[in-house]
């Protein structure tokens, strides 16, 4: 039997045209194929419409954080467009939209998806708003607008989420979300018991923005760590450690301990003790003395408080406490100059024959012992 091209097209298999299989085949592969396209396509008129407040910020990097959720969506409409040509089968029996099954199931499984998938580009958005404030901030010369710039887009994510929970469980889940924030009662108070310590995080962020007890780009110390703050977010403070190692600290912790915040600081304190043996006569540490308050005065990377003393006639030693300030906060100058001194220092001790003493014991026999 031979059919011509019409009818072959309205021939039905499982209650749809064979021509309607043909759409939907088209728009997934037309999905699939132009998605990065069209969505590079979108991208380019988004960009030109906001460069003139991202001169700083090429449009690669536009691209790099819409292209994904962006071709993503693209390609969830288009399977919208495409399901829209098939219907199921009669003969499957399924049940309504609104009542629990395959149609429910897919329906909303579909609509959880497109409002994940918009959360997803405005999150994006936010953090390109993110780098384009953080561009400003940078032109300015405090830290503080840097540090607002990480709160405001913490903030701005915070409340996308929150409203886009709301719309999610009001429009996919058909729940109705004021009842169910007003019949929370005992459960809600028991959550809010559980996320204390989060809650203290989030309210210990708003402390420190508001109190500022340091911003982006400070030298802290905070009990045995200290480093500099490299982020400052909703729930925890990233400190880059001396050693190079990355911290994430709470900021509920931030605010409890003793916080030492070094950039405020004008000088670095150096203090120690030498010790040099007993033999050392009091001419010898007279010299010493003097020669090494002599180099800490004429240091010029040495605050003029810099101290030598003769303290202490020690156990095992002659003690000399050495303590000065180093006019820099910079950590590789304070090195340079405690090596410097450390130097100088054994260069006098030397010059003047005097040696560094270590614990010792000098047992002395008495040889004029009697017989028994």
């Amino acid at each position: 039997m031979n059919f011509a091209l019409p009818d072959l097209l309205q021939l039905r298999v499982l209650d749809n045209e064979i021509q309607s299989y043909l759409w939907f085949t088209f728009w997934i592969l037309f999905g699939f194929i132009f998605k990065k396209i069209i969505s590079k396509t979108i991208n380019r008129i988004a960009y030109k419409i906001v460069h003139r407040q991202t001169s700083g910020i090429p449009i690669d990097r536009f691209y790099e954080l819409l292209n994904k959720p962006l071709g993503f969506l693209i390609l969830l409409i288009l399977l919208f467009v495409a399901f829209e040509n098939l219907h199921f089968p009669a003969a499957w029996n399924l049940v309504s939209v609104n009542k629990f099954g395959t149609r429910m199931v897919l329906d909303r499984g579909y609509d959880l998806l497109l409002a994940v998938n918009i959360i997803w580009v405005l999150f994006r958005m936010v953090d390109f708003l993110g780098l384009i404030l953080a561009e400003k901030a940078a032109a300015t010369e405090t830290n503080q607008d840097d540090q607002l710039v990480v709160f405001a887009t913490e903030i701005l994510k915070i409340s996308i989420l929150l409203f886009g929970t709301v719309i999610i469980l009001g429009s996919v889940f058909h729940l109705n979300v004021t009842s169910l924030v007003a019949g929370l009662g005992i459960g809600g108070l028991a959550v809010a018991l559980a996320a204390k310590e989060s809650l203290e995080n989030i309210l210990c962020s708003f402390v420190i923005f508001f109190d500022k007890p340091f911003v982006l780009g400070d030298m802290v110390r905070v009990g045995s760590v200290e480093g500099k703050v490299e982020k400052v977010g909703f729930r925890s403070t990233r400190i880059r450690t001396v050693e190079k190692s990355f911290l994430t600290i709470p900021n509920r912790k931030m605010i409890d301990a003793e916080l030492d915040n070094l950039s405020q600081k004008t000088f670095r304190r150096v203090r120690f003790n030498i010790g040099l043996t007993h033999t050392t006569k009091a001419s010898q540490i007279k010299a010493i003395v003097a020669d090494i308050q002599e180099h800490l005065d004429h240091n010029p990377d040495i605050a003029t408080e810099g101290q030598t003393r003769f303290v202490r006639i020690g156990t095992y030693a002659l003690e000399v406490r050495i303590e000065y300030f180093v006019t820099s906060i910079d950590w590789n100058l304070y090195l340079r100059i405690q090596e410097e001194v450390s130097f100088a220092i054994l260069e006098i001790v030397e010059k003047h024959g005097g040696t560094l003493a270590f614990p010792t014991q000098t047992i002395q026999l008495d040889s004029g012992l009697e017989k028994i």
